[in-house]
This record gives structure tokens, C-alpha cells and sequence, in this order.
């Protein structure tokens, strides 16, 4: 039943950790700014007695239900309830392994959370994430090579956000701040193998950043930190330093962490495929 009021209860039911429903679901909910989702995340459901909570809950409070269920039981129950108490529900993958198994010929495992086995690509990422933490805000310097990608940028543009995001799809990325009036290392100024991305964002809005920060750490004395030329000066700055190193160039102003590092991710497959074969 469609609500008329400025927000709808959204229930998310998952066999595995419930990350593709929540993505799916966030991003068509962000097309509707005058209302908002409830989310209700149900995730490892894999008996019927934890699809009964379930069930429970969804009559209790009605809603749009979506779901990754392989166990096709499970499924059954789902769509019969959903449809007695007058609910719309949509299986998120199966309309995509109904076009997989046209296409391969093939039926699929119905192994639950395959995407999550502890195979090579899981260490890859573990690997990468280590190594981010390690590299984190001009940590280790001596340890730049290894990197994949190493972000420089000036306070606030979002580098370690951007580093962790990136080492969660298995990029070793460390960072780099750059401040006016401290050496660079001299380990960043002779990098051969990683990609180096310097983040930038205007005054205005790195001000803005910065404003905010201090108010959540009640300090309010720090002036210099917010100073409109001052922080106009850093930004040169770092405009400076990457044409001299030929930095790849990357505005931050207007995008989010997850667009940041889609745009870094492009940037870095681009290398890759601009590198000759070894």
C-alpha cells in the first residue's frame, strides 16, 4: 500500500551480509528526495525460523521488501506473505542469473555468499587494507613503492576516506598531506611504480570542511586553519606541486568518497592498460 506520508518502511533480506541489497536500495532511494526509507537489513537469513522474525516484522510494518534469497523455499515463503498481506516484493538477483543462465547455458551453484570465500581476490583486499593503514597520512614514506596508488592533497580533501574505499576493492593506496613550508619526502618526489592522484577542492569549500571539523573537536582558536587566503595558498601550492611532478589532477569539490574513488580507479585501470607488457 503506498504511504502518504514523507516516509516508507524499506525491508532488505539477505542470505549473506545484505551489501548489494543495501547499495541497490540506497541508490534508487536517492532519487526520491521528498521521502524517506526506513530501512529494516536482515541479513544471514538462511532457516525458516529466521525467516519467520522476518515475516514478522514485515507485516508488522508494511513496506517495499527486496531480497537476495537463493534457497528457493525461502523464497517461496517470502512471496506468498508478501503477496497475502498486500506488500510489493522483487528478488534483486534473480532476474540477473535468469540472463546469465540463458546466455551460459548453465544453471547456477545456489552456493549462499559465494562472493564472500576466502579465495585469493578476499586476500588481495585484506593485503591492501594493511597496507593503507600503515600508509595513512604520510606514515612510512619508506614504503611509497609498494603502493598502487598514493594520494596527495592538502587538509581535508578527503584522502584517507578515499584510501580505505579504494583498499576495500584490493588497491594498496597510501597518502600524503601536503602543507606549505614542510619538505615532501624525498621517497614521493622519485616514485616509479605507483600512481600518484593529488586531490584538490576549492577554498570555499575546504573552509567549509575545515569549519566543521573544528566545531566537532570544540576548537574554535584556530583561525589559520580557516583563513580564506591562507587556505587559497595551499591550494596553489599544491597546484604548484603537482604540474612540477606531473601529478594526475583530480577536483574533489563536488564529489563524494565513492565518486572520488571511481574517478581514481579509472585513472589507475587507464595506467594499467597505458603500461607496456613486462
Amino acid at each position: 500500500m503506498p504511504t502518504s506520508s514523507n516516509y516508507f518502511h524499506l525491508h532488505l533480506v539477505s542470505d549473506s551480509t545484505g551489501e548489494t541489497l543495501i547499495t541497490v536500495a540506497r541508490a534508487v532511494a536517492a532519487q526520491y528526495a521528498n521521502v524517506t526509507a526506513v530501512e529494516h537489513v536482515y541479513p544471514l537469513v538462511r532457516s525458516q525460523k529466521q525467516l519467520d522474525r522476518v515475516l514478522d516484522e514485515i507485516e508488522e510494518s508494511p513496506g517495499i521488501v527486496l531480497f537476495t534469497l537463493l534457497e528457493k523455499d525461502l523464497v517461496g515463503r517470502l512471496e506468498a506473505k508478501c503477496k497475502e498481506i498486500n506488500v510489493p516484493s522483487l528478488s534483486i538477483i534473480g532476474p540477473v542469473m535468469q540472463l546469465f543462465e540463458a546466455y551460459l547455458g548453465a544453471a547456477t551453484t545456489g552456493r549462499v555468499g559465494a562472493q564472500h570465500v576466502l579465495n585469493a581476490e578476499y586476500f588481495r583486499r585484506i593485503d591492501a587494507l594493511n597496507y593503507t593503514m600503515m600508509h595513512d597520512d604520510g606514515q612510512h614514506v619508506e614504503g611509497l613503492e609498494e603502493a598502487d596508488v598514493v594520494l596527495v592533497g592538502v587538509s581535508r580533501t578527503s584522502k584517507t576516506p578515499t584510501s580505505i574505499y579504494l583498499a576495500n576493492r584490493g588497491i594498496r593506496t597510501a597518502n600524503v598531506p601536503l602543507v606549505p613550508g614542510i619538505p615532501l619526502p624525498h621517497q614521493l618526489e622519485n616514485l616509479k611504480k605507483p600512481l600518484v592522484v593529488s586531490l584538490h577542492a576549492t577554498p570555499e569549500r575546504l573552509i567549509q570542511v575545515r569549519q566543521n571539523r573544528l566545531l566537532s573537536m570544540g576548537d574554535r582558536d584556530n583561525d589559520t586553519y580557516i583563513d580564506r587566503q591562507a587556505v587559497a595558498d595551499e591550494v596553489a601550492f599544491a597546484r604548484r606541486l603537482s604540474a612540477r611532478f606531473n601529478w594526475a589532477l583530480l577536483d574533489v569539490t563536488r564529489r563524494s568518497i565513492e565518486e572520488t574513488a571511481a574517478a581514481v580507479m579509472k585513472l589507475y585501470a587507464d595506467r594499467q592498460r597505458a603500461r607496456p607488457p613486462e
